[in-house]
């Protein structure tokens, strides 16, 4: 195998794939590597842990066909590394070399036959706007749980819905749900639950390309964007009944400017410290955020706001508060609550199509 191509366009193509690489150690050390294959002047790269994949196609000056698998990480590093210009990389026996300019690195490869086999997806494929999905990605994938403890609520559920598609997430503490109203994605009364690990990487992807082509089968979900095929083990298990959390309507109504709400909070949250939650206290004309750190201090400030109902002060994790507010895409938002102790619901002024439901933390 040799071929030349340029240090830039290489570098981001190594990173790409790498991100789906093996970084836990495992039984088979290939899977902390990425696979290269030359065929004339087209270089594919494929990174893999079994549950992830990532694959995209560059095109290089092929000198000779050939494959490879090289540690992730490593290569990625030492092309980005290299003086601006072209690399050329040539494997000869049980070395890889890598080269530019002056500089020269030789890499042992790993186990090119311990690689796992890349299955083609036989479901048919539906084309979206990559636009659209993104937007829906960035207010949904949030919302995500991280703790692998609860696998079902690491995945973002896709249901089909009468008029489109539905995206749901939680992490127990808040809830965000996204509509995408004439999306044929699914089949009538379709759900399939998607890793978020996998949608946050297709959200890199989706920036470059106009189009988004789905695949979804049995037991994977098949994403291409670009030239880039992402390809995902899809989550077995029920998924908790997140329409009880949604009551049909709010008493107590707060409207207020997105960025005036946003700038706010990142003042006063410099003093919720250790898990603080900042308080908001609902009334009259003006919104007053407060936190209170013990031994530390306090911080408030007052911003302009309009609300309609009881008065209340009610309390948020700042980060969560934070994380929803700026998932709204509009110039000003509502938090609807019900009393203290129930979940409130931000959404933008104007538009129904997303909601984030966030539970309040207890002051006293």
């Amino acid at each position: 195998m040799k071929f030349r191509c340029e240090r830039d366009v290489l570098a981001e193509a190594l990173t790409t794939a790498g991100r789906a690489a093996s970084s836990r150690s495992s039984s088979l050390p290939a899977l902390s590597g990425v696979r290269m294959e030359v065929r004339g002047d087209e270089l594919s790269i494929t990174g893999t842990d079994l549950e992830l994949s990532i694959r995209l196609a560059i095109a290089v000056g092929g000198e000779r066909d050939g494959a490879v698998v090289v540690p992730a990480r490593l290569v990625a590093d030492i092309v980005r590394s290299l003086p601006s210009g072209a690399v050329e990389m040539e494997l000869e026996g049980e070395e890889l070399g890598i080269s530019a300019g002056r500089s020269h690195f030789a890499i042992r490869p790993l186990g090119l036959d311990d690689y796992p086999v890349q299955t083609e997806s036989v479901a048919e494929a539906v084309t979206l706007s990559s636009s659209v999905v993104a937007d829906a990605l960035r207010q949904v994938v949030r919302a995500a749980s991280t703790d692998d403890a609860r696998a079902v609520l690491t995945g973002v559920l896709v249901a089909a819905e009468d008029d489109g598609m539905r995206m749901v997430a939680t992490d127990s503490y808040r809830l965000a749900v996204r509509d995408l109203p004439e999306n044929d994605m699914l089949a009538g009364g379709q759900r399939v639950l998607i890793p978020s690990r996998a949608l946050n990487e297709l959200q890199r992807l989706l920036g470059h390309a106009d189009d988004l082509q789905v695949r979804l089968g049995a037991r994977d979900a098949v994403f291409e964007a670009g030239g880039t095929r992402l390809t995902t083990r899809l989550i077995e298990g029920e998924y908790p009944n997140y329409r009880n959390l949604l009551p049909s309507s709010y008493p107590n109504v707060l409207t207020v400017g997105k960025d005036a709400l946003l700038e706010a909070l990142r003042r006063v949250k410099i003093l919720a410290q250790d898990a603080t939650p900042v308080r908001l206290g609902l009334g009259g004309d003006t919104l007053r955020l407060t936190a209170i750190t013990q031994d530390v201090g306090n911080a408030s400030e007052e911003i302009d706001a309009t609300y309609d109902g009881t008065e209340m002060t009610v309390a948020f994790n700042p980060d969560y508060l934070a994380a929803g507010v700026d998932a709204v895409d509009a110039d000003e938002v509502t938090l609807s609550t019900m009393d203290p102790m129930k979940p409130a619901v931000i959404r933008a002024v104007g538009r129904d199509d997303y909601l984030y439901l966030l539970m309040p933390v207890r002051v006293p």
